[in-house]
């Protein structure tokens, strides 16, 4: 477990750094138990290897200010687990207490962590983390853009990340600002 911990804390940084990501921002983490031990998605929920993950992400997202919301399983139409504080005012709170089998080992640990953790039906993260093939796509603003990081795998799960810009309009005579001032 503690391998996954340190796991999950680099790609943390890595992530953290590679998507400029500030004070107030929220990332996305959907996250598989079940694949990080080796197993098939869904078919062996681990509270301890969840534990492990959210503690990795939040040593490293805590201290930053940024938001760890946490993507429920599609027993709960992927619902996301947020600190009430840090919930976007546009987001529905919806009623749901996840478990281990419905909402996933992830949701599960990162609630019981949370302060003061709600449920909200959707959001648009500034950047995410995909842990064993959970699909956060749904839950990233409108321009996702894959984050390459050094660390592949959470125990055996793939990890996929992202961040996102704002969307480029126009056309062949636009000019645009640089990212950095659009944050």
């Amino acid at each position: 477990m503690e391998e996954i911990r340190r796991q999950c804390a680099e790609a943390a940084r890595g992530l953290l750094d590679a998507a400029k990501l500030k004070a107030g921002d929220i990332v996305i983490v959907g996250c598989s138990s079940s694949e990080i031990m080796g197993q098939r998605i869904g078919s062996a929920s681990s509270m301890d290897a969840a534990r492990a993950v959210v503690q990795g992400l939040l040593e490293v997202f805590g201290p930053a200010r940024v938001c760890v919301a946490g993507q429920c399983c599609e027993h709960l139409n992927r619902a996301v687990v947020i600190e009430r504080a840090a919930r976007p005012q546009d987001s529905e709170i919806v009623s749901v207490l996840p478990q281990p089998h419905a909402g996933g080992s992830f949701a599960t640990a990162l609630w019981q962590a949370l302060r003061d953790p709600v449920a909200v039906e959707t959001i648009r993260a500034d950047a995410g983390m995909d842990i064993g093939d959970t699909l956060i796509g749904m839950h990233l603003k409108r321009v996702a853009v894959p984050v390459r990081l050094p660390v592949r795998t959470i125990g055996c799960a793939r990890l996929v990340c992202a961040r996102t810009r704002p969307k480029f309009i126009g056309g062949a005579r636009a000019v645009y600002q640089p990212e950095e001032e659009l944050r």
